[in-house]
């Protein structure tokens, strides 16, 4: 086999080779496009009122309640909820970049991809929502912010409740 022959011969072991790479390549990043599709991010709260799981767009896609939903406070138990569907955003989130991790070797690809994002769509990550909120409903049983017991109402005749009212009346 001549000079020509075997260098053209490496060449073309070299094309088969960058081809296969490619094809590998390729159903690696179609198998994670896949898991980022299916990626979801679960919360629940510290009292576990509430727990939502949300997509990989960040999409609330399910929020149920435990049994002590009954005893919450309405403004803690929608501050808890409103956190914990933060929080299962930020975990959705996370989870998405994990994937990320671990099939790209290049992290500062990423970040490109995610900057250039923000810069042109205004794409802003999800934050850690910090906290949470008081709980729902206290260890105790009782919903957040309201007495134990309950004050007695004060009794008042109906007609004592109008006697300052001056539409009708002539004076």
């Amino acid at each position: 086999m001549s000079e020509t022959a075997k260098r053209l011969l490496r060449r073309v072991e070299a094309i088969d080779a960058a081809a296969a790479e490619n094809r590998a390549r390729a159903e690696q990043y179609r198998q994670m496009t896949e898991k980022l599709a299916a990626v979801t991010g679960t919360a629940t709260s510290p009292d576990g009122v509430v727990t939502v799981v949300a997509g990989p767009d960040g999409s609330v896609k399910e929020v149920t309640f435990s049994e002590q939903v009954r005893k919450a406070d309405p403004a803690a138990l929608s501050a808890s909820v409103v956190h914990t569907i933060a929080q299962a955003r930020v975990n959705a989130t996370r989870e998405q970049a994990e994937i990320m991790r671990r099939n790209l070797d290049d992290t500062h690809l990423l970040d490109q991809v995610l900057a250039e994002d923000a810069r042109l769509f205004g794409d802003k990550q999800p934050e850690d929502p910090g906290p949470p909120p008081p709980a729902a409903v206290p260890t105790g049983g009782t919903p957040a912010g309201r007495p134990r017991t309950q004050p007695a109402r004060q009794a008042y005749n109906d007609d004592d409740s109008f006697e300052d009212f001056q539409v009708l009346r002539r004076s």
